[in-house]
């Protein structure tokens, strides 16, 4: 009896973890000999635990409405931020899986997200293992914080990075037409690693800006004092200075640098939520320098910018969806889909397979060596990582002027 195809989604939305949605569920179904029928999870492995799974290969009827999800930006199945505890302290959700996977003869498993959906697939790819379910277990890589290792980077990340590299041009070429001496700061997302607040150097590398003088990032120390040093040497150059800097940055003492700014609450993960670095550093330049001085925080929107998606990412998005099939089909378990780069310039990689287990939980961060000295800008072999992420532009499917997006039926199977 052929085994059927189930797909799930978690973790932060993307611009393209979409795209890899509609890669896992067309491979699956062009390949109708191996694979019955194709299923999702509603809101990652918490729907698989409350028994939300619905059909989704009958939900397309034309190449047209797999374009659609394409670039639909989001979760189009729904997310969660729910932690699996280890089999041993948690035996009860753990025989909820099984059973769900028995009750719809689950043979093919496919969960798209970040650090730790990584964990999540692994402890399920290992349970099954030790169980004796022949249950094939494969992790598509998403994430805009592009902090997975092993693979050299992750889907939704140059989609984000195009956007940040957009916005940071935009917001300088705003703040540089009146002529007095000003200071706009850029909070970007980036817990641990960088990696989308060294994006915005693309804005004058690529795009011919001066902005932003100064990035700031987690990898390298951060002097409040020295920033006031570093703002102040830049208003002598120029009337408007534009700062990028990540929400993580920390002190020498390993304090997050605005730790008064935030609520010292955590999410599931026990991970802090960040924000405030931006405000803190408007207070700090305001106070010590006194000149005109805002903050914004990006927050979200570079999350799911679908309307800036990188052809590239999303080229990459689709083909991870559909590496992890076949994947699948060749016997491999307990792996995650990872990108290797052959080159930079042609801008050529390989797809290829990574231990689920040297993935989960694990952070890839910048090189501090891709870090100037100073810690206040990045250098040129992080832009030469950078530039050919966001290469190409799409054409998003529009009505009435806005972006048309694909929606899934999630009315669930009956019992």
């Amino acid at each position: 009896m052929k085994k059927n195809l189930l797909v799930a989604q978690s973790g932060g939305p993307t611009a393209v973890i979409n795209a890899s949605l509609c890669g896992v569920i067309r491979e699956g179904m062009r390949h109708p000999e191996e694979i019955g029928m194709v299923y999702g999870a509603v809101n990652g492995i918490q729907g698989i635990l409350e028994g939300t799974i619905i059909r989704v290969d009958d939900q397309f009827e034309t190449a047209a409405d797999f374009e659609l999800l394409c670039h639909t930006p989001s979760s189009a199945l729904g997310s969660c931020r729910y932690k699996m505890p280890s089999p041993d302290k948690g035996p009860e959700q753990y025989a909820k899986i099984l059973a769900m996977f028995r009750k719809y003869n689950i043979g093919y498993f496919a969960y798209i997200g970040g650090n730790d959906s990584m964990d999540t697939a692994n402890k399920i790819a290992d349970y099954c293992y030790e169980h004796g379910e022949e249950v094939r277990v494969v992790g598509v890589p998403k994430t805009i914080d592009n902090d997975l290792p092993i693979t050299d980077h992750c889907p939704g990340f140059g989609s984000a990075a195009k956007y940040i590299a957009t916005t940071l041009m935009e917001v300088a070429a705003d703040a540089e037409v009146y002529p007095m001496k000003s200071v706009v700061i850029a909070e970007i997302m980036g817990r641990n690693a960088g990696w989308l607040t060294a994006a915005a150097s693309l804005t004058r590398e690529l795009g011919g800006s001066y902005a932003p003088q100064l990035i700031y990032l987690p990898e390298a120390v951060f002097d409040p004092e020295q920033f006031v040093e570093d703002v102040r040497r830049e208003l002598d150059k120029r009337d408007t200075v534009v700062i990028a800097v990540s929400e993580g940055v920390r002190l020498a003492d390993g304090s997050y640098a605005a730790e008064s700014m935030q609520s010292g609450q955590v999410d599931a993960f026990g991970h802090k939520y960040l924000a405030g670095v931006g405000k803190y550093l408007e207070r700090l330049t305001a106070d010590r320098i006194g000149c005109k001085v805002r903050s914004l925080e990006l927050s979200v929107m570079q999350r799911a910018a679908a309307h800036l998606q990188s052809a590239t990412d999303l080229e990459e998005a689709v083909r991870a969806g559909e590496k992890a099939v076949e994947a699948m089909l060749r016997g491999d378990t307990r792996i995650m889909i990872a990108y290797r780069r052959i080159s930079d310039a042609p801008y050529r990689i390989a797809y290829e397979t990574a231990p689920l287990g040297e993935v989960a939980n694990v952070e890839h961060k910048i090189p501090r060596k891709w870090i100037n000295e100073a810690g206040n800008d990045v250098r040129e072999e992080l832009v030469r990582y950078l530039a050919p992420l966001i290469q190409g532009e799409v054409s998003i499917p529009m009505k009435n002027g806005v972006p048309m997006h694909f929606s899934f039926d999630k009315t669930r199977l009956a019992d």
